[in-house]
């Protein structure tokens, strides 16, 4: 009786949780269109930092993978290192290992276009609403900008057809 009550206990018990974790996670699963991206300073001041028409995607794998590329509108390309750098700071991309928990979201970055975020979780607050997403991050400072303190940034996609 003892040995069945182990088997229970690490095997069905942790296959009998898994369901829960994945539905969590399948909320996010698919491929999502951003439609805006505004950044909120201290002050209370909000920008659209990517202009008021930003493209890029987000691609939420069934397997917990998330790649994400933004860019400004109106972007071109660039013949001067100082053009280069504007179109440096004109974009962010990333890539790692996503998890769900209640209205919060854990990426863990393997990849990113801001070198801090290599290796480090990042933790967000999210909503979907219908076919709208809206990921919100914690107050930080500002990763391209630390001259203007601390920021938080909002991201509202809608599921792309």
């Amino acid at each position: 009786m003892g040995k069945l009550k182990w088997f229970i206990a690490l095997v069905l018990v942790p296959i009998s949780m898994y369901p829960c974790f994945a539905d969590d996670n399948t909320k996010l699963v698919g491929t999502w269109k951003v439609v805006s991206f505004e950044t909120e300073y201290q002050s209370g001041q909000r920008e659209a930092v990517l202009g008021k028409n930003p493209v890029g995607y987000a691609i939420y794998t069934p397997e917990g993978r998330i790649m994400s590329l933004v860019t400004a509108e109106g972007r071109k390309g660039a013949s001067t290192d100082q053009g280069r750098a504007e179109l440096w700071r004109s974009m962010v991309a990333s890539t790692g290992i996503y998890r769900v928990e209640g209205d919060t979201l854990v990426t863990k970055f393997d990849v990113a276009s801001i070198p801090q975020w290599v290796g480090s979780e990042r933790v967000t607050s999210f909503r979907i609403d219908g076919d709208r997403l809206v990921i919100t991050t914690p107050w930080m400072d500002a990763p391209l900008y630390p001259e203007r303190g601390k920021i938080r940034t909002t991201v509202t996609s809608v599921r792309a057809k």
